[in-house]
């Protein structure tokens, strides 16, 4: 396959993926130029080895779990503590195609902010781009019960945090 034809066969999956992709990669590390920047890196790395993403049974996975290892291996390199972002900081990042509306809603992503990054990574993973339990579970090379475990303490988590907003809203 050569150029030619690799590249129309990425650029639409760049379209259909990249704001989901991106939405995945800043709930799961919470700083909005930390996840341009790493989603970013992972598309060009799936570019780059298109033939082999392109056959992945989950290419969209695949793009995010790059993006964490490189985020990883960015740290790694770093030795420092990264602080945590001011979430309304972080809701003002633009979706990847150039619209200005927020991707995730800031009440929603200061409640995510609060949770263990495991729990923030399932989350993207299952809820944001729908993969089921084996999947998330092979991706993040953890257990399926793991996954369920981290799925269910994120949950009610959330609730937690977003139940007492959600029936003031109700109220009003």
């Amino acid at each position: 396959m050569g150029v030619g034809t690799q590249q129309p066969d990425f650029a639409e999956f760049y379209r259909s993926a990249a704001d989901e992709c991106l939405r995945a990669v800043l709930v799961s590390i919470g700083d909005q130029d930390e996840a341009r920047e790493l989603a970013d890196e992972a598309f060009a790395r799936a570019w780059a080895s298109w033939r082999t993403v392109s056959r992945h049974p989950a290419p969209k996975a695949r793009v995010v779990r790059t993006a964490l290892n490189a985020g990883i291996s960015r740290w790694r390199r770093r030795r420092r503590e990264i602080p945590v972002p001011d979430p309304a900081r972080v809701t003002d990042l633009p979706a990847a195609s150039g619209a200005s509306a927020s991707l995730v809603d800031p009440r929603i992503m200061a409640a995510l902010m609060r949770l263990p990054a495991r729990q923030r990574q399932v989350v993207a993973l299952r809820l944001i781009l729908d993969l089921d339990t084996a999947r998330t579970a092979e991706v993040l090379a953890i257990a399926p019960g793991t996954v369920m475990a981290h799925l269910g303490r994120a949950m009610a988590a959330l609730r937690h945090d977003l139940q007492p907003e959600l029936e003031q809203e109700n109220r009003s």
